[in-house]
């Protein structure tokens, strides 16, 4: 039985973007049937412009396809992502999370496992912040939150983080190492996904 996850994130400059693909990868390498979505940018033209890096990313981003409620009813499970803003996640994904008041009503996101992934400019620039107040509509989702932890060593090169694999956005693009414990998360996830079905259905 495939597991079905929808990894859904925002990305201003690309970083999350990086990640988000990287954990779509480590799920489909599991087995896992894979949807990448992004959510809609909120910002104005003027600012993305004033940003070149921004820009070049929403061009780049273009064919990627956008986040509909519908994405988190077809999946078993959630990778979210996002850039940091002031230890909080960015107004774009949480306005697509404010959203899902009527799928949340329904149940559907209950018992669905689900994790978290974040970049800030610093190294201690609020990564571990945003994704525990991620976390926080999780716990309200009732969903099952699976964090990488320290299950593999591959965590520890990528920065150490337990709770989500985390980028610093000031030292450029994602190195291979955080790709890496990107990969594995997603990896994690569709196994844990998968066990759970399978239980479900024995």
């Amino acid at each position: 039985m495939s597991a079905k996850i929808a990894v859904v994130y925002y990305s201003a400059t690309g970083n999350v973007h990086q990640l988000a693909k990287a954990v779509a990868e480590g799920a489909e390498k599991a087995g896992a049937d894979v949807r990448l979505r992004r959510v809609p940018e909120l910002a104005p033209d003027s600012a993305i412009d004033a940003n070149p890096a921004w820009r070049e990313h929403v061009e780049a981003a273009k064919d990627v396809e956008v986040a509909t409620l519908d994405d988190l009813v077809w999946a078993d499970a959630y990778a979210f992502g996002s850039p940091t803003r002031f230890g909080n996640i960015a107004s774009q994904l949480k306005q697509f999370i404010d959203t899902t008041g009527g799928l949340w009503q329904q149940g559907v996101m209950a018992n669905k496992p689900a994790t978290g992934f974040a970049s800030a400019h610093n190294a201690h620039g609020g990564n571990e912040s945003t994704l525990l107040a991620l976390y926080n509509t999780f716990h309200h989702w009732g969903s099952i939150i699976v964090a990488p932890g320290y299950t593999d060593p591959v965590v520890y090169p990528a920065g150490g983080n337990p709770y989500g694999t985390a980028h610093r956005g000031g030292a450029g693009t994602p190195s291979e190492e955080t790709l890496a414990a990107a990969r594995y998360q997603g990896e994690r996830l569709a196994d844990i996904t998968t066990r759970l079905l399978a239980g479900r259905a024995a």
